[in-house]
């Protein structure tokens, strides 16, 4: 949980502490000089003080000014070469962006970080959860309906037909029917749609013998008896019925004439262009029907009304469906280790090279945005993150330079 900013430590507070704690030893080292001075002649050992407090003043000033002289002017004097990181940003920042693109972002280092990245598995394991897979299953079905209302539906209607049109332009309708004429024959199904003819034709004649008697009545002679045309109807429908009964026979010359008429019919239709034209005309002509464009239109309208209304409700089918497929998915990734490896291995190999191609562009950002801060916001940046260390430094410089002040002594003493 993030803490208010009353509550969040200052991050200049560990850099303000070590250079009071600098400053206050420079302090200490001037007045220890200024009371060892007064007092050297008490005591030859307060020589030695005297010594150590002047030498650790020099060096305490020296890594002050240095110190300072990085990130500013010291004392505000405009002092030749200080406030080096503020005169120098642009050049400070495009050597920070070389070095972090030529020693960073190289295939061998991005490569070998990465290499120890387990994606997919991580991916697997996370989405395995069901609270987890049930949130990315919710981000995506919410995002349909933006979705659905991003896309006009003229282009969704222009884009259907159009691939509906791309289709028949680029397939052969006379040898693809062929090819399944040939499989109905091969297994004999067209024997079975001839005798489900026959049965249809049985079927319509005794459905239909009135109107059939009927049609025989009104086309005869007026002086014709009726009797007669009672008699010229039974024999009609003894003959057809007759051949029908013919036809139902397994060695029937007609169930060998459609056996040859079939096999015709598959000749011609991988040989012949004509067929192909006019089936494929056909076809065209269906598809372009205003009838069957608007059919294709509705379906479009009450799918998209359809997912609307689904991924509205609570009970989401889209977003369940979606929770299971997510969950099996990375149940079955996180268990298959020969899958597993070969997506890491493309994950990796695609971040990599998305970096590496990339590094140009990140140091120029780099660069780009240094360049855009003004040197005293540079200066102060550089100071938060190293400012700690330098102060070190200036306590360092102190407790050597006194040190040296006191070797340097014994050895005046000594000569």
């Amino acid at each position: 949980m993030t803490k208010p900013l009353s509550q969040q430590p200052d991050p200049l507070g560990p850099l303000n502490k070590m250079r009071r704690i600098a400053t206050g030893l420079l302090l200490l080292m001037a007045l220890t000089f200024v009371l060892a001075r007064w007092f050297e002649q008490v005591h030859p050992a307060i020589g030695f003080v005297r010594a150590f407090a002047e030498a650790a003043l020099v060096g305490a000033l020296a890594d002050w000014f240095a110190v300072t002289a990085l990130f500013r002017h010291p004392l505000g004097l405009p002092i030749p070469h200080t406030a080096i990181i503020q005169k120098n940003k642009d050049r400070i920042g495009a050597s920070i962006a070389g070095f972090l693109e030529h020693n960073f972002m190289t295939h061998a280092v991005i490569s070998s970080e990465f290499a120890r990245i387990d994606f997919a598995g991580a991916a697997a394991r996370w989405l395995a959860q069901p609270d987890n897979s049930r949130a990315v299953a919710l981000q995506l079905a919410g995002g349909l309906p933006a979705v659905l209302r991003l896309v006009d539906d003229d282009d969704i209607s222009n884009f259907i037909h159009a691939r509906f049109d791309s289709v028949v332009a680029h397939v052969r309708f006379a040898p693809l029917l062929a090819d399944m004429l040939t499989v109905l024959v091969a297994d004999r199904r067209h024997q079975e749609l001839f005798d489900h003819l026959l049965v249809m034709v049985a079927g319509a004649l005794e459905k239909n013998q009135p109107f059939i008697r009927q049609k025989i009545h009104d086309n005869s002679p007026r002086w014709m008896p009726r009797a007669f045309d009672d008699k010229f109807f039974e024999r009609l429908l003894e003959g057809l019925n007759s051949v029908l009964e013919e036809m139902k026979q397994p060695d029937s010359e007609w169930r060998t004439r459609f056996q040859e008429s079939v096999e015709e019919l598959v000749a011609r239709l991988r040989s012949s262009d004509a067929y192909e034209e006019r089936i494929a005309g056909l076809v065209r002509s269906g598809l372009q029907h205003p009838v069957f464009r608007s059919y294709v239109d509705q379906v479009w309208h009450d799918l998209r009304q359809r997912l609307l209304d689904d991924v509205a409700c609570a009970d989401s089918r889209i977003a369940a469906g979606l929770v299971r497929v997510i969950i099996a998915g990375s149940v079955a990734l996180a268990d298959d280790v020969a899958v597993r490896t070969k997506l890491n291995d493309w994950l990796r190999q695609f971040a990599t090279d998305a970096v590496v191609q990339r590094r140009g562009t990140i140091a120029a950002l780099v660069e780009r945005v240094i360049r855009q801060w003004d040197g005293e916001t540079v200066a102060r940046k550089f100071e938060l993150y190293v400012g700690r260390d330098l102060q070190f430094i200036r306590i360092n410089g102190t407790v050597v330079g006194g040190l040296v002040g006191v070797l340097l002594h014994l050895v005046s003493m000594a000569l």
